[in-house]
């Protein structure tokens, strides 16, 4: 196996200027102006070494290409040295054809499910959705088009609060702009203690939200 990197030590690295580490992998969004363009980049991106069947994931818009990267193997979720050596590379491409990265155009959705019983509940999500299983607490889709479902663990029932959250995945340099809009627009803080990994915020009804980013992770 490859030498595997900490969120931090991607993010600090020398030619990961364009990525930001979220929720599912290391994104770069490259601002192409069309689909034409933005498909001469998925090309250029398919023709470098290192892609294959599972990596990277490359989504075409008519306004640029989003690109994540992330090793899944058996016995591991996360970053190596080979998806930093890849991230350079796209970017180099992407460079070589005259677009350039937007980092602030780049987040995930995280769908949260507060459970008493993990055992009992995934199996009707998995179900419903059609979703695969990553490991003990997460469902995806197998298409990697969906927004992943993740099933916290609760240790009393609370019948008086909402028990499905989104988690909101942003750019770390972003967090704090993205939680003054929401509470500019009606929210509210409801608590910072876990800043600056995540943040949880409520709409005007009481409905709940997670800012979060992979700032404080190992």
């Amino acid at each position: 196996m490859t030498e595997r990197y900490t969120v931090k030590q991607f993010g600090e690295s020398e030619g990961a200027e364009d990525w930001r580490v979220l929720g599912d992998g290391a994104c770069a969004h490259f601002r192409t102006g069309s689909i034409a363009a933005g498909a001469r980049l998925l090309d250029a991106i398919a023709a470098l070494d290192g892609t294959g069947p599972r990596r990277p994931d490359v989504d075409v818009r008519f306004d640029g290409v989003t690109v994540r990267i992330i090793t899944m193997t058996d016995d591991h979720y996360g970053l190596t040295a080979e998806d930093l050596d890849l991230a350079r590379r796209i970017s180099a491409a992407a460079r070589e054809l005259g677009f350039a990265a937007d980092p602030s155009a780049v987040q995930t959705i995280q769908v949260s499910i507060d459970a008493l019983a993990h055992a009992d509940v995934v199996p009707f999500w998995r179900a419903v959705l059609g979703y695969g299983r990553r490991g003990p607490d997460d469902l995806v889709d197998p298409g990697g088009r969906g927004a992943p479902f993740w099933f916290q663990q609760m240790d009393e029932p609370r019948p008086q609060r909402n028990r499905v959250h989104i988690d909101v995945w942003v750019p770390h340099d972003l967090a704090e702009a993205r939680i003054a809009a929401a509470i500019a627009a009606g929210g509210r803080l409801l608590t910072d203690e876990h800043a600056p990994e995540w943040w949880v915020l409520a709409d005007p009804e009481g409905n709940e939200v997670c800012v979060a980013t992979t700032l404080s992770r190992d």
